[in-house]
């Protein structure tokens, strides 16, 4: 069955890729053990820490008292959900075979869900 490149996949992708972006704020906050932010300079925080960067510093990532990535922090889950949506959605346009590769595992996914739907409703019958 070949696959072709549909306006639903790119929706569907759009919510995989939404979800992706929620479990990488939620990874970041939560097994980060060292804290990202260790002064108020952005240049000595970029130098001195492994997890801060100046993309950190430009687009207004939240931290706390003792600098740690907040997972509280709405505008910390919006911008992790925003890239990873853009980020996402321009690969499948933009690099040659990632959009119909992502409509083939999303059809795959989908035919699973349906054959496992059926399998299971001819279990009740029997």
């Amino acid at each position: 069955m070949e696959t072709e490149l549909a306006t639903w996949h790119f929706v569907v992708a759009g919510f995989a890729f939404a979800l992706f972006g929620v479990l990488a704020h939620v990874g970041r906050a939560v097994f980060n053990v060292f804290p990202d932010k260790l002064s108020d300079t952005p240049a000595v925080n970029v130098l001195v820490s492994s997890d801060y960067s100046w993309g950190d510093y430009l687009w207004g990532v939240e931290f706390d008292d003792a600098g740690y990535y907040r997972l509280d922090s709405l505008r910390n889950l919006r911008l992790y959900v925003i890239s990873c949506v853009a980020g996402g959605l321009t690969a499948m346009v933009f690099m040659e075979g990632v959009g119909i590769g992502i409509a083939s595992l999303i059809d795959a996914g989908m035919a699973g869900f349906v054959d496992l739907f059926w399998q299971r409703i001819d279990e009740l019958n029997t």
